[in-house]
């Protein structure tokens, strides 16, 4: 029987495509830009709407705030754009849940110059499981919009920053992780974030 090669590659790349646009489900924004429908406020620092942005700011007890969705989310990819108005120590909470202010889960840091955005973190267990390369923090853009990436599926999670790759790991414990996206305020005060184009797609195939 005579194989034709060029039918065989044509076939394997349809294969292919079709594979891929299956694997991810259609992308959802998780911020309407009106208001807070969708996310559930925890802890008592101030989440508000402003001009068409989501914007997280210190209260005045100072506290870790975060602000969750109420949908649980395990494989996706999530797009998000954020700026740094004052100090910016905040970060993207995956897979994660909250009790009062204490969170369980896996923070994709956001902070200011020096202070690892883009690397992850395991709040109240082993503390930092990777932070990227000092060399790749050229990439944060202090006091402008800054478009962030995250990637996770199963064990593997992995972060951009303006298109630059921060980290990637594969972590067992990640892996078995249930829960929601959710951004932080961290603890200390004089923190001001702006957040907008919160987009999440699934991936339903690996």
């Amino acid at each position: 029987m005579r194989v034709n090669n060029k039918l065989v590659l044509l076939l394997l790349a349809v294969a292919t495509i079709q594979l891929s646009c299956t694997s991810q489900s259609k992308t959802v924004s998780l911020f309407n830009g009106k208001n807070l429908d969708g996310w559930v406020n925890h802890g008592e620092e101030k989440w508000y709407v402003e001009n068409g942005e989501l914007v997280c700011e210190s209260g005045p007890k100072a506290q870790y705030g975060y602000l969750s969705t109420d949908e649980y989310y395990d494989d996706f990819e999530l797009t998000l754009d954020f700026l740094q108005e004052a100090n910016g120590n905040s970060g993207v909470f995956i897979r994660s849940t909250v009790d009062g202010t204490k969170v369980s889960g896996w923070q994709v840091e956001v902070a200011p110059p020096g202070s690892n955005t883009g690397g992850i973190y395991e709040s109240y267990g082993r503390g930092w499981l990777i932070k990227p390369d000092p060399e790749k923090d050229k990439a944060l853009k202090m006091g402008d919009w800054n478009t962030m990436k995250i990637r996770v599926v199963g064990s593997s999670v992995t972060s951009w920053l303006n298109g630059q790759q921060m980290v990637h790991i594969e972590d067992d414990k990640i892996g078995a992780g249930k829960g929601a996206v959710a951004l932080q305020i961290h603890d200390g005060g004089g923190i001001k974030v702006r957040w907008k184009n919160i987009n999440i797609t699934p991936i339903t195939e690996k």
